[in-house]
């Protein structure tokens, strides 16, 4: 706790009001982007990803449901973590449209290979929930619905977000005017290495960056500063902090054997919860908090060229002096 303690301090001052930082030099750089196209399932790395209305293109579109259409998740299905899915490469061009052919690959263990269609036209299904979302959604047809079954060993059924005719909002409170698809809350999440890294300092065993699931993963930044960014530019594109990233049980689970520990979310009680890091509000004091929530200004709007990219530089517009004027 001692050595958790003196990182806090060493990281962050006590000023109670934000400021505007206008800087040539870039904050940090993309290190990597993650897409994870089913929810709970593993992701892909990717070298660079379209912008869409509801985050980025292609992820977390699909989700596992149960008999009663309700979404699975590592939380509860941790074996969902072993799941790898596969997109054609040109998915991640801009502009690029599937065709009668394309399709994506499913692989788990002890599972034969399942291939479904990004072309054909899908039955709407009703009563289909996310958490607080409701609605209707593309049925991707009874052999993967056999294939999600056999494997999870429950009826399931694998869906697809029905964008023609459904919105899920984001939280007005944090996003007002956003949209997303099946993931928990926000478009994007952005983590840095550094932060990755003091976190890993504290733990006996090193963690991965796949146990917190980041869409976006920076670099060349002091651990945690993406706590503080509220407005930054990528591309040319801005994106504003909305929320810090308040963490589940999902962090805790092995990726690589759907097996559940006490890490990491004990060693972040002691330093990044919110007792800790927003001691004046009681409400929040029993979260951990690791990474920052985003929305996309451009995401509103049409238009080219709107793609992110590993190697690109962000610039930090504006920040808060320290967690406590984060919104959480």
């Amino acid at each position: 706790m001692e050595k958790a303690s003196s990182l806090i301090a060493s990281l962050f001052g006590s000023s109670s009001s934000s400021t505007t930082t206008t800087t040539q030099a870039p904050s940090s750089t993309i290190s990597s982007i993650f897409i994870y196209p089913i929810k709970s399932c593993r992701g892909i790395s990717v070298p660079q990803a379209p912008i869409a209305p509801t985050g980025l293109r292609w992820d977390r579109q699909w989700l596992v449901v149960n008999s009663k259409g309700r979404a699975y998740t590592q939380r509860v299905e941790p074996k969902l973590a072993l799941v790898q899915v596969e997109l054609p490469n040109e998915a991640f061009e801009e502009g690029w449209e599937p065709k009668e052919d394309s399709y994506f690959v499913i692989r788990a263990p002890g599972m034969d290979v399942l291939k479904v269609s990004l072309g054909r036209t899908c039955e709407v299904v009703d009563g289909i929930s996310c958490w607080e979302w409701s609605g209707s959604a593309l049925d991707e047809g009874p052999e993967a619905s056999e294939w999600f079954s056999r494997y999870i060993g429950k009826p399931s059924r694998l869906v697809r977000f029905n964008a023609a005719s459904e919105t899920r909002a984001v939280d007005p409170a944090y996003g007002r005017g956003y949209k997303t698809m099946f993931s928990d809350e926000y478009p994007f999440m952005m983590l840095s290495q550094g932060s990755l890294d003091a976190l890993n300092e504290q733990l006996q065993e090193p963690l991965p960056i796949n146990r917190f699931r980041p869409n976006i993963l920076v670099d060349g930044c002091k651990p945690f500063s993406e706590d503080l960014w509220t407005e930054l530019i990528i591309n040319k594109m801005t994106f504003h902090g909305v929320k810090l990233c308040s963490r589940c049980k999902v962090p805790t689970i092995n990726q690589d054997n759907g097996i559940a520990g006490s890490e990491p979310t004990e060693t972040l009680m002691k330093f990044r919860s919110g007792k800790v890091l927003r001691p004046n509000n009681g409400k929040l004091q029993g979260k951990v908090y690791f990474g920052q929530n985003l929305v996309c200004k451009e995401s509103l709007t049409g238009g080219k060229g709107k793609v992110i990219r590993v190697g690109d530089p962000v610039f930090v517009v504006k920040q808060v002096h320290s967690p406590a004027e984060a919104a959480a």
